[in-house]
């Protein structure tokens, strides 16, 4: 045990101490805190858009577009920001294409400054038939922009058709006005307060997470195996420790470091989901606005999964990818050979996706018990809904089954594989070295 030690120790303080770690780690946090600050901060500081109606229309059309962009908040809600500041041109019998020109060229920011125009919006009798406004403005490639200006003016324009076809608009709009679903989430027989957007983005960014840490400290192990091999150190360890405390040591040593980097990660997830409302504040946004973004929240609870998982997880794909490394003399080659295990991975996060539908159908419970699959879809499923005691402990039980086995077979893989040069053995031959007392 004490040799084992000393490689985990090994293991661990040769990758802390490297430059990539201390800078992911650091930007880790960062990412994360720009992440959840954006938001914040694009609600505090987005600019009231100034616009200029041009009215070449007959009737209340151009009025009644005005009305509809004074009234626009940045939030869709009375009382909310105010979007637009709005000044209506009327073309009158000057030529249009000349009042158009001359209201186009104030929006040149560079010889203007802060009193240019954002966009001039043009009303003629041609949007009631052709159902086309013309937006000229230097925005155009803001898609939320866009979507918000279009849905404005649609109202406007509706309300015009209406009045001009002697319907009564406010009865008509009330009797077509869409119905929004606002989905909340709920978990053990109580509201959350968490929307179905933010269970999603959870669930979402947890099975990445879990992808990417498994794929880099997984191939960590394989490359240090296949190098080791190659620089002919394991001829030297091995002499004085047996090859599977050689094999425990290294996964054991890489995983201790991504454990402690994903905590770092996760404990700031944490700290910044559950204090935004107190973030907002001091950057002087409401708590509404804030609340109604997808972010969310993380309990310790589903947190300390994940953390287990993730660390069951590696020690059954890091053995695997140690037993690949074991049986190849070049990195080179590894790319190859590690393939099947990197296509396990992949299936897991893709399988995610399909069981976001159902998390507690058949499917999903039966995957939550297949080691290969587990580390992805019970941290998810728990996520989304808190699993039963019973079934989580299932999950764990045989997901640690699965370790033992995996590192079995690896360890038999292990023990000849890293001894052996030349050509790289055959599945036949791999499966030889199992069966070698």
């Amino acid at each position: 045990m004490h040799k084992t030690w000393a490689v985990i120790r090994r293991e661990f303080i040769e990758r802390v101490r490297t430059r990539q770690f201390l800078i992911g780690t650091v930007l880790g946090p960062i990412l994360m805190a720009v992440l959840i600050m954006a938001p914040i901060l694009l609600q505090r500081n987005t600019r009231v858009k100034h616009l200029v109606v041009l009215d070449a229309a007959q009737g209340q059309l151009g009025s009644r577009v005005e009305l509809a962009l004074v009234k626009a908040t940045r939030d869709d809600k009375p009382g909310g920001a105010v979007r637009y500041r709005v000044e209506r041109v009327v073309a009158g019998d000057r030529p249009l294409e000349a009042v158009r020109d001359s209201l186009v060229a104030m929006t040149d920011r560079r010889e203007l400054g802060e009193k240019s125009l954002d966009g001039v919006v043009l009303i003629t009798e041609d949007v009631l038939t052709r159902d086309t406004v013309k937006y000229l403005g230097g925005n155009v490639g803001s898609m939320a922009e866009m979507g918000a200006l279009s849905r404005i003016v649609r109202q406007a324009v509706l309300l015009e058709k209406l009045t001009r076809a002697g319907i009564d608009p406010n009865l008509m709009v009330a009797s077509v006005k869409p119905v929004d679903l606002y989905a909340l989430k709920v978990s053990q027989g109580q509201l959350t307060g968490q929307s179905g957007e933010a269970s999603f983005a959870l669930a979402y960014v947890m099975s990445f997470v879990l992808y990417m840490a498994l794929l880099l400290y997984g191939v960590q192990v394989m490359t240090s195996t296949v190098e080791e091999k190659t620089n002919r150190i394991n001829e030297i360890l091995v002499s004085s420790l047996r090859p599977f405390q050689l094999l425990l040591g290294k996964i054991v040593g890489v995983g201790s470091v991504g454990l402690l980097q994903l905590s770092i990660w996760a404990g700031t997830a944490w700290l910044l989901t559950s204090q935004r409302l107190a973030i907002a504040k001091a950057f002087g946004t409401s708590p509404e606005a804030i609340s109604s973004m997808p972010i969310p929240d993380i309990p310790a609870g589903v947190l300390a999964v994940f953390l287990l998982f993730f660390l069951l997880g590696f020690f059954f794909y890091s053995a695997a990818y140690a037993a690949v490394g074991s049986s190849c003399n070049t990195v080179q080659e590894t790319q190859q050979a590690s393939m099947p295990v990197t296509i396990l991975i992949a299936a897991g996060l893709m399988l995610m996706f399909r069981l976001l539908d159902e998390p507690n159908g058949h499917l999903a419970r039966v995957l939550s018990l297949v080691p290969p699959f587990a580390p992805f879809v019970t941290p998810v499923r728990n996520s989304l809904s808190p699993l039963p005691l019973q079934e989580l402990l299932a999950s764990v039980a045989v997901m640690i089954i699965g370790v033992l086995v995996m590192a079995w077979l690896a360890g038999r893989i292990y023990r000849v594989g890293i001894l052996m040069y030349g050509k790289r053995p055959s599945m036949r031959e791999m499966l030889r070295w199992v069966r070698v007392r």
